[in-house]
């Protein structure tokens, strides 16, 4: 079973009082960040997101709503890289190109899991297997409810693109560049997928990141 809380609308307070209860009673606790923008969008006030970050992995929670890249949601990939590394890496070396300022060592305190969501589907799978690695959550919601033939067909269209792009990883292959190619073999063995690639082929989000060093 799984919780979802909205750190930020909820306050960190309550937020690790129902992570000790999750802990203690076998449940995951999904953090939402809504809310997140009135305090991070700004460049001239309030404080950056991978300060919200740190704070959410002191207070506790398993996995952490942080941006897709590639999706609607704006973020720049160094800057989103260097907080999802702020959320799940146990020593983080500092890295300006990143935002990271100073070196981070987080001794033994939990890590949280990146979870890209937010506009994602099938075309966006080799990017995003390539920018977030193993340990992450990628959660297609109208990607996936959105699939011309149901929700299952769409979960196994996202699951064929995923595996897909691991195999491709694995044998060398760079999905930065052969990642459409990657999708488009796949797509010729799974009609789900072949269909999912079909509906979602128009689908762009064409926008400048504000949020940039």
């Amino acid at each position: 079973p799984i919780i979802m809380h909205d750190f930020l609308t909820g306050g960190f307070t309550a937020n690790t009082t129902l992570a000790k209860y999750c802990r203690d009673n076998g449940l995951l606790l999904h953090i939402h960040r809504a809310m997140h923008a009135v305090i991070d969008r700004q460049r001239n006030h309030g404080m950056h997101f991978r300060v919200l970050a740190k704070c959410l992995r002191m207070s506790g929670g398993d996995h952490l709503h942080s941006g897709t890249v590639v999706g609607k949601l704006e973020g720049e990939r160094g800057i989103t890289m260097g907080f999802v590394d702020l959320m799940r890496e146990d020593y983080v070396e500092a890295d300006r190109s990143r935002g990271i300022f100073f070196t981070q060592d987080w001794a033994s305190m939990p890590g949280v899991m990146p979870v890209a969501s937010g506009g994602i589907h099938v075309w966006h799978m080799p990017a995003l297997v390539e920018i977030f690695g193993d340990d992450s959550c990628l959660q297609f919601g109208g990607g996936t409810l959105g699939h011309p033939w149901g929700n299952a067909p769409g979960a196994t269209a996202n699951r064929v693109a995923l595996e897909a792009c691991i195999q491709a990883r694995n044998e060398g292959r760079d999905l930065a560049r052969e990642g459409n190619q990657v999708i488009r073999e796949a797509a010729k063995w799974s009609p789900e997928l072949a269909a999912a690639c079909e509906l979602w082929k128009e689908i762009k989000f064409e926008f400048k990141a504000v949020d940039t060093l």
